[in-house]
């Protein structure tokens, strides 16, 4: 089993930053991708960015060129963190982190994102 949880979310002004952090802990070993996603209100769940084991990023063209997803290691966790610029009120959703293990998908809580205009 893993648990995810996110930190970080809140209210910002348009134009603005937040950094959004996901500790993975338990069977953390051999997590492959690490990722985030998020849900404005009314619509369905879309990717953000992942990141795999080796490093390598991967972002919806929404978000490309403004937000930045890195991955570290501390003691017994795996932390993902998201460093979201420039934000728009179209980026107000809820964001969950998740990971994949051996073709398990893990998710986190969720953190609210809101970006006032």
């Amino acid at each position: 089993q893993v648990q995810l949880v996110e930190s970080g979310g809140g209210l910002v002004q348009a134009g603005g930053s937040l950094r959004l952090s996901c500790a993975a802990s338990g069977s953390i070993f051999s997590i492959n991708a690490m990722g985030w996603y998020r849900q404005a209100p009314g619509k369905q769940r879309e990717f953000v960015a992942v990141i795999t084991s080796g490093g390598s990023p991967k972002y919806a063209d929404s978000v490309k060129g403004r937000f930045t997803i890195s991955r570290s290691r501390d003691n017994a966790k795996n932390i993902v963190s998201l460093q979201m610029t420039s934000l728009k009120p179209e980026d107000t959703a809820v964001y969950y982190c998740n990971a994949n293990r051996y073709g398990t998908v893990y998710w986190g809580k969720g953190t609210l994102v809101t970006v006032s205009s």
